[in-house]
């Protein structure tokens, strides 16, 4: 049953597409830029369009619209479209027709009085409207169901950003343009008047009649007179501004289908421009399949030990919990869902607390049902969170499991959204049911009724279910058996580390921690006073736009950069101008302690005091970034400055706990290793085979006799040029100009032709094969065929960028879990409590320190062999800021 329509604003969108992006064009030179584009929009509007919602396409009649006899001027200035835009437009026409969506247009009317005519029937009949337009003639349709969102900047107009923006409502707007007028249109409003005298006119007196009505009464003589000159093009305006709603009489809604795989209906079309590279992306090609499942209760021993009773030998279990919370510290386990085949899913609830709940099972019951599930290979979509639950509840540690959903999506694409909703759409065009309807705000999962949990908990198992063997094929179709056994080999035994080191947390000092608090308030004060000073009166600081006008207006610095709403502020800003005046200078110093302040001091602080240990818990992210690299939340202890005097203070709260000592191990120059290794460059290879300095070895074969006063640019440019560094960021970094920059990279690439060369090669492969690869086999997916002109250079570079940091990555990641497997094994007095990109933190017993020391470095040194040593550099301390 249709809920909702939205309606295209067609050509407004081609023309707005055709601009924005590059003049692409197939082999033989037909321009596609528009063809692009377009199919990119019917992706997106697809992807956000449920089932209920019908689409239809307003397209302009070719003939004159009425208006044309109203003013003969109307729209006379506009220029002619691009001859590569009249080109694509009937294409693209052709092809919604042959997609199979409803495309409208009348003779003598524009498509905008088409749009208004749907969205008046529609809304009689009390269907949403959603509008994509970025037209302004179309805001005088918006209404309670009525709003209009444009396309590409992704906004919202409804009424109250209507008046926000322009002062008056939605339905006096057609009386605000008659009075503003349209350049574009050639549509002349009252000459003089422009739009903050419109609105004060139409706040007044609502529209045009009752403006002319009390035309004495407007005190203003200038107004009077300019309304009075113009009364006759007030009122022409008004008509050509107003909108048709009769159209149509009425639209049969219902006799309208969904549009099921667009895309696969122009199959053929898609292939002869070259672009059939559409059809290879699951998100644009729709799902037919319908998921049918029965969720049930199993809130009985009887019932649980029936269904676990008829689970065979050797089955693949999906499993999920649902807790009161994210802390396993803190949280507890409500319930949890299971499923081992495609027609039904069970859940089982244990602490349910509303008022009147029924039958739920007892705690022995369910250690019990736990205990034997977990003796079947468990999957499950973000395990790592489901086990710290399920180990507190049955006190035991290293509860086998057989794969995570999450894991194994990520590593057949790194780019894409892995949440289990996200992917359930993707792979099945299934919505699951929102967590916010379940549980309301305020609330916990304990007090959702027990009939709604079985459905909620009961789909998430389901889904994980069918995700699992949907993946599978995933890996078979692609041919990448060599990521399957990634994630058994090493990302899934890489969550189980993961865990542990989350339960480990690290202790804070706080007294040290609260004494620093202190002396960096005593600094921002002083700052903060300075700033005020130089710039002879108080204003707000963290303010940009108070800090705008201080800087650009009040003492008339340069202007680098506007945005929307006034001055850019930001940081490449501030750089630009801190030779200028001494304010920017202190302005720098103030941002970096006020963030260090409010985002590390304040809050660790706080979560410190949590609990009596005084521990820090982060969280590790596995699958957060595209390289590979883990990454860290709640609070990113990753992202703690290291070379900062208040950075490494903030690392020194950090300590060992009574008896024990910190050991931190740091790959060193581990991605220019991978380097040499990958290019097999003879300098690069000689330097690190023979435990030279090789940034002095490169400063030597770029500069010679100067090498030792110039291995500071070396080292820049051999760290730079991996992730992408051209000649302006190089220019920038080094504080020399652009053309210096360009000779030292160019000088670079002469020494070491076998390193340009190599990266050449994987910049070419990729584009051949849309993905790079890592030392084990880890891709990233690039979509070199639908790129513009930035974004292919973007992607060569991260193509780079990918193969180095993400090897980088592979090696830590081994690492770690052959230290853990090692410690595990002999029950070594020992932890790894963090992992910092290419460095890992343990603590260990004090009086082992010299000996673990050396067991993880030796492990660490020799987890690959490549045809370069890997080495590390090793530090012991009672604190982290000691380990550097």
């Amino acid at each position: 049953m249709i809920k909702k329509v939205k309606i295209i604003d067609t050509f407004g969108f081609f023309f707005r597409s055709y601009f924005a992006l590059p003049p692409l064009k197939s082999r033989n030179g037909f321009p596609t830029g528009l063809l692009t584009g377009f199919l990119r929009f019917v992706q997106q509007i697809e992807k956000q369009s449920s089932d209920d919602t019908l689409i239809f396409f307003a397209l302009d009649s070719p003939e004159k619209s009425f208006r044309a006899d109203i003013d003969i001027n109307y729209k006379a200035n506009r220029p002619p479209a691009p001859e590569d835009l009249k080109k694509q437009l009937p294409i693209a026409i052709e092809w919604l027709e042959l997609m199979g969506y409803a495309t409208l247009i009348e003779k003598g009317f524009e498509a905008d009085d088409i749009i208004a005519s749907i969205a008046f029937i529609a809304k009689n009949k009390g269907l949403e409207v959603e509008v994509l337009s970025h037209d302004k003639d179309l805001i005088q349709l918006i209404d309670n169901n009525v709003y209009l969102t444009d396309p590409l900047k992704k906004k919202k107009m409804d009424k109250k950003a209507c008046f926000e923006k322009y002062g008056v409502e939605p339905e006096y707007f057609t009386q605000y343009q008659a009075l503003i007028g349209d350049s574009a249109d050639n549509i002349l409003g009252v000459k003089g008047i422009g739009p903050k005298t419109a609105q004060v006119l139409i706040q007044t007196y609502k529209t045009i009649e009752n403006i002319y009505n009390n035309i004495e009464n407007i005190e203003k003589k200038r107004v009077q007179k300019l309304l009075l000159d113009s009364k006759d093009n007030a009122y022409m305006s008004l008509k050509l501004v107003t909108l048709r709603t009769d159209v149509y009489n009425s639209l049969p809604f219902d006799r309208y289908e969904k549009v099921i795989n667009p895309f696969e209906k122009i199959k053929n079309e898609l292939v002869t421009y070259e672009m059939e590279s559409f059809l290879k992306n699951k998100d644009i090609v729709k799902k037919e399949n319908k998921l049918i499942f029965n969720a049930i209760c199993l809130d009985t021993k009887d019932k649980l030990k029936t269904v676990l009773s008829k689970i065979p030998k050797k089955t693949i279990i999906a499993f999920d919990t649902e807790t009161t919370g994210l802390n396993d510290r803190e949280d507890t386990l409500v319930g949890f869902s299971f499923c081992f085949n495609k027609k039904e899913t069970y859940y089982v609830p244990l602490a349910h607390n509303y008022l009147g709940v029924g039958e739920q099972l007892s705690k022995e019951d369910a250690k019990e049902a736990l205990e034997l599930l977990f003796s079947y290979k468990i999957v499950g979509q973000n395990l790592k969170f489901d086990l710290k639950f399920v180990e507190k509840f049955l006190n035991k540690k290293n509860l086998p499991i057989e794969n995570d959903t999450m894991i194994l999506a990520w590593l057949i694409d790194s780019t894409r959204s892995v949440g289990l909703d996200k992917l359930s759409y993707f792979y099945f065009d299934h919505k699951m049911i929102a967590y916010k309807d379940t549980v309301k705000k305020g609330e916990t999962f304990a007090s959702v009724y027990i009939e709604d949990a079985t459905k909620y908990a009961g789909e998430d198992a389901f889904i994980t279910y069918l995700l699992y063997y949907r993946l599978l094929e995933e890996f078979e179709n692609l041919e990448i058996q060599k990521l399957l056994n990634n994630a058994r080999d090493l990302e899934i035994p890489i969550l189980k580390v993961l865990q542990k080191m989350e339960q480990n947390g690290i202790k804070v000092d706080n007294s040290f921690l609260e004494d620093f608090k202190k002396e960096v308030e005593t600094d921002l004060n002083q700052l903060t006073q300075t700033i005020y000073t130089i710039a002879g009166h108080k204003f707000n600081i963290n303010s940009t736009k108070q800090l705008g006008v201080v800087l650009f207006d009040e003492l008339d610095l340069q202007i680098i950069k506007k945005t929307k709403t006034g001055y850019s502020t930001d940081e490449k800003v501030l750089n630009a101008l801190k030779d200028d005046h001494e304010i920017i200078v202190k302005l720098l110093e103030y941002r970096e302690l006020f963030k260090l302040f409010s985002t590390y001091i304040k809050p660790l602080l706080t979560l410190s005091k949590l609990n009596d240990d005084h521990k820090i818990f982060t969280s590790f992210i596995q699958t957060g970034t595209a390289t590979g690299r883990l990454s860290s939340k709640d609070p990113n202890l990753q992202n703690i400055p290291a070379k900062s005097n208040y950075g490494k203070k903030i690392r020194e709260g950090f300590i060992a706990q009574e008896g024990n000592i910190f050991i931190g191990i740091d790959y060193s120059q581990i991605e220019l290793r991978l380097l040499a290794h990958f290019s097999e460059d003879e300098v690069l290879l000689k330097a690190f085979n023979n435990n030279e300095d090789i940034h002095l070895a490169t400063a030597t074969k770029l500069f010679g006799t100067e090498a030792k006063e110039k291995r500071h640019i070396a080292k820049t440019v051999n760290f730079g040029l991996l992730y992408g560094m051209g000649s302006k960021k190089l220019s920038q970094t080094l504080d020399i100009s652009t053309k210096e920059a360009k000779i030292i990279i160019d000088n670079y690439f002469l020494a070491f032709k076998s390193i340009k060369a190599y990266m050449r090669t994987i910049e070419e492969k990729t584009e051949e094969l849309g993905y790079s690869e890592t030392l084990l086999g880890r891709r990233r997916y690039f979509d070199f065929e639908n790129a513009n002109g930035m974004q292919l250079a973007a992607f060569k570079r991260e193509s780079v960028n990918a193969v180095f940091q993400g090897s980088a990555a592979d090696l830590i990641k081994l690492s770690m879990l052959e230290i853990d497997n090692l410690i595990q094994k002999n029950n070594l007095e020992a932890k790894i409590l963090l992992q910092i990109h290419d460095e890992l933190i343990f603590e260990v017993a004090k009086e082992k320190a010299d000996e673990y020391k050396n067991i993880f470095e030796n492990i660490m040194k020799n987890i690959v062999k490549l045809k370069v040593p890997l080495d590390c550099s090793v530090n012991i301390g009672y604190s982290w800021g000691d380990l550097k």
